[in-house]
């Protein structure tokens, strides 16, 4: 008799929109952030509350919370304008806002808020510093025209710069676990290069695998990191100082080593294991901030094998000049000679027959920063993904201060003076890069609801000040770690916040904010879903533009055969990476209820194509370096893909390339 097994149906898998309101990053715990955000908001109330100016403490306080919110990990040269640019942009939000409180009557306030909200919304839209520094503009405004004080505008705005500020000397003076090899000024700068070199072998690992795709793409996620550490502002326009300089070698570098891995990739012929021992052997390097040491040589027997070869060559060489210069230099500051030390670099290349230069150098601009001046940023942000997510962070912005406004005066409030709340929660909830809208809403209220309810039970229990400013630090500690989650992190900054105001001497508002936050979310909510004029899915369609004019750019520059490599790579890395944003924006839209997402139908067809078609203009890029000529393969995969690209890009209601 013949069992057949019972098949169990499968178990029902949650909607994209709910899954992504459980989704939390993964990691190590980052130390060196938590130690920051302790020794921030906490401390800074105690000033306030020790030099008798508790409401400046207070204020000073929140700009350290928000800026915590912008500690993430990378280099100090890029936190200055990670941290920076939202504070400058907060200071100006509570100027403003606090000098219409006290000037404007209710209609006009809500209808200059709202104009706020309408630029602020735009400028977000440039990129993920600029929609910092858009939320941090309203955010403070609320706060400015909704918290009345005894202090002046621009008392208030100096004490939210020397909050932020703090926390941006913390994260320039502190050390991190990383500090220990070399100069501690570029630990971030080294950890994001070593990144690189490993997943360039990784990607080699998976060459002809299921995960090569993925691994490609982390290639790309590491690229961008290492590119954005290394292009942070600087006081001189050339590298300062010798551990700089290394770096900048270093990455550029890694450039054609990605090239090469990339070129591989697209063959989808497996490599062995070898292929990649030089690029970790790499990364040890650029870790320890020590020597190459010797590199195993991989197969020649292809464009592409003949390729990293050669870009491991070059890379070699490169550390070992940059090693030899950092003696050289010690030498002469010490006061002796580097005699003989070139002959070594020289039998190097001699021996392994690879040219000295690629065209390319170390500290070439064009590796490291952004093509995108002032006119960029501006049609950026009046393009039809600002306008369409500027319309929008104005109605709810007005909307909710208006109504704010109403309940205030009807005092819904009770005794209290305060009715930022609601309009400072509109504001996150409807930014896009915290989550899809319905997954956004939910985290909020249940953050909320959370966070309002632990304070009123820890209200009850600890001392004043003593207990709220240790409550303040200790949530200031928990900031780096809740970012991971957003209504772990709106649960963490109830809790601060509510501690902040009752330390300022106002009653406990656990159950008003819960009924604000509730409110706000269904403002959100309803103008999320309101009919807007022009296109829908603007944000998502300009970004698949941009991505789709980088990479006809890099096609025409790879096929005209030019010389200029560093160029060549700086056009690969720019429509490499504003393809991960296009791709990051169609994630996001496609989590959406379903009344949203269908309005971005069809556009992640058109990413994928795109894709393709630039791993196969860096394939072809690759074998032209080598030969000279495009073999029939390489001219057939880019007909059909343009030709599948033309037909994608109709499909879907987007503008076909130039």
């Amino acid at each position: 008799m013949n069992r057949n097994p019972v098949s169990r149906p499968a178990a029902p898998s949650l909607p994209l929109w709910l899954a992504h309101a459980f989704r939390t990053q993964r990691g190590p715990v980052p130390w060196s952030a938590v130690t920051r955000g302790a020794l921030a908001a906490g401390p800074l109330l105690l000033a306030g509350v020790l030099g008798g100016r508790i409401a400046d403490g207070v204020l000073a306080a929140i700009a350290a919370m928000l800026a915590g919110i912008n500690d993430r990990p990378g280099s100090r040269r890029a936190s200055v304008r990670r941290l920076g640019a939202p504070a400058l942009a907060g200071a100006l939000g509570l100027l403003v806002g606090s000098y219409a409180g006290q000037q404007l009557a209710a209609l006009p306030l809500t209808l200059l808020l709202t104009v706020l909200g309408l630029a602020a919304g735009g400028i977000s839209a440039v990129g993920p510093v600029a929609s910092a520094a858009g939320t941090q503009l309203l955010v403070t405004a609320a706060i400015g025209a909704g918290m009345p004080a005894a202090e002046s505008g621009w008392q208030r705005a100096l004490a939210f710069l020397a909050g932020a500020g703090w926390l941006l000397v913390l994260r320039l003076v502190l050390p991190s676990p990383g500090s220990l090899a070399g100069d501690f000024r570029f630990d971030g700068e080294r950890e994001a290069v070593a990144d690189v070199y490993d997943a360039v072998a990784a990607l080699l690992d998976a060459v002809g695998g299921a995960t090569a795709t993925a691994r490609r793409a982390a290639l790309t996620a590491a690229l961008d990191h290492a590119q954005d550490a290394l292009a942070g502002p600087r006081l001189r326009r050339p590298a300062g100082s010798a551990a700089e300089r290394r770096l900048h070698t270093q990455y550029a570098a890694a450039l054609p080593l990605a090239e090469a891995a990339t070129a591989l990739a697209w063959a989808g012929e497996p490599l062995s294991a070898r292929a990649a021992e030089g690029p970790r052997r790499l990364a040890a390097a650029v870790r320890g901030n020590t020597g190459t040491g010797p590199l195993p040589a991989p197969s020649r027997s292809v464009p592409a094998l003949r390729a990293l070869d050669d870009a491991l060559l070059r890379a070699a060489e490169a550390f070992d000049r940059a090693e030899e210069g950092d003696r050289r230099l010690f030498a002469r500051r010490a006061g002796t000679t580097g005699g003989g030390a070139g002959s070594g670099d020289d039998r190097l290349r001699v021996r392994r027959g690879g040219p000295r230069g690629d065209g390319a150098e170390g500290d070439d601009r064009r590796l490291f920063a952004r093509r995108r001046g002032p006119k960029d940023v501006v049609r950026v942000a009046l393009g039809a993904g600002g306008r369409e997510y500027g319309l929008r962070v104005a109605l709810c912005f007005g909307a909710s201060a208006a109504i704010a406004q109403a309940l205030h005066h009807a005092r819904w409030y009770g005794q209290h003076q305060h009715w930022y709340w609601l309009p400072a929660t509109a504001v996150f909830l409807v930014k896009p890069d915290l989550g899809p809208l319905a997954s956004r809403v939910l985290c909020r209220a249940a953050g909320t609801v959370l966070g309002a309810l632990v304070f009123a039970g820890l209200a009850a229990l600890l001392p004043r000040p003593e207990g709220l400013i240790v409550l303040v630090a200790v949530c200031g500690a928990l900031i780096p770690v809740a970012t991971r989650n957003f209504a772990a992190l709106t649960a963490v900054v109830t809790v601060l916040v509510l501690a902040l105001v009752m330390a300022g001497g106002e009653p406990q508002a656990s159950v008003s904010r819960i009924g604000e936050t509730l409110l706000a979310c269904a403002i959100v909510l309803i103008v999320g879903h309101l009919p807007m004029p022009g296109e829908r899915g603007g944000g998502v369609r300009a970004r698949l533009a941009a991505a789709g004019s980088a990479a006809h750019a890099y096609l025409v520059h790879v096929l005209s055969e030019s010389g200029d490599r560093a160029e060549r790579w700086a056009l690969r890395r720019e429509a490499y990476r504003t393809l991960a944003e296009a791709r990051a924006a169609i994630a996001l839209a496609a989590a959406e209820l379903p009344a949203l997402a269908r309005h971005t139908e069809g556009t992640d067809d058109v990413a994928a194509v795109l894709e393709r078609l630039v791993d196969t203009t860096t394939a072809c890029a690759v074998h032209l370096d080598d030969t000279g000529r495009l073999t029939p393969r390489h001219t057939r995969q880019l007909e059909e893909l343009l030709d599948a690209l033309d037909r994608s890009q109709e499909w879907a209601g987007l503008p076909a390339a130039a």
